[in-house]
């Protein structure tokens, strides 16, 4: 059904997140993927999804000369903790602080998406709160040492081996802690195709 919308545009996924390709996959939709380095760097004073919102046209603003029928994707996730965004962490002391920081409490996992055309553009966001058990110390270990922490913000993925004995509960979309709200993706892309 999107699909057939789209047919007269032009969609550029610009994310290297296997997971962000498998969901346009699995909406049967027609799409490139470009992806342009850019310094995923915020204000300070930006908290929660002002900081995905800001990464998101921050990402989009290394594309310039977008066609007439291009609609460019690009997002962002953090993980919101205690007035703090955690990211993608850098090495395996980062992937452990930040998963026991979070065991035994709530998060907040943010995903903005921005869709960006020749004449303007579009961010939305979305919030899931994920509750973690009490892990202990070999379950972080195990994780660390068998999955793949480090591509993903707050250091784990919800469904991995890790979501299944780590979340008690979720409130919100499930695929936004995957890193994309789809619900709202197909809604904005369903409205700019009849644009």
């Amino acid at each position: 059904m999107l699909k057939e919308k789209l047919k007269n545009h032009n969609l550029i996924l610009a994310s290297g997140s296997p997971r962000r390709q498998d969901f346009f996959k699995e909406l049967g939709l027609d799409f490139t993927i470009d992806i342009k380095p850019v310094d995923e760097i915020f204000p300070e004073e930006l908290e929660g999804p002002e900081i995905t919102d800001h990464l998101a046209r921050l990402k989009a603003s290394a594309f310039s000369n977008l066609k007439a029928q291009d609609i460019l994707v690009t997002s962002d996730t953090i993980v919101w903790f205690n007035g703090v965004a955690l990211n993608k962490p850098e090495d395996r002391d980062e992937a452990y602080a930040m998963i026991s920081a979070l065991s035994g409490s709530t998060h907040e996992v943010i995903t903005s998406v921005a869709f960006t055309t020749a004449t303007a553009q579009t961010v939305t966001n979305d919030t899931t709160k994920v509750t973690f058990k009490d892990l202990t110390e070999e379950e972080i270990d195990y994780y660390i040492d068998n999955f793949q922490p480090y591509d993903k913000a707050g250091g784990y993925g919800i469904q991995e081996w890790f979501g299944y004995i780590a979340v008690t509960s979720i409130e919100g979309s499930y695929f936004n802690v995957m890193g994309m709200p789809l619900h709202k993706v197909y809604e904005t892309l369903m409205l700019l195709a009849d644009s």
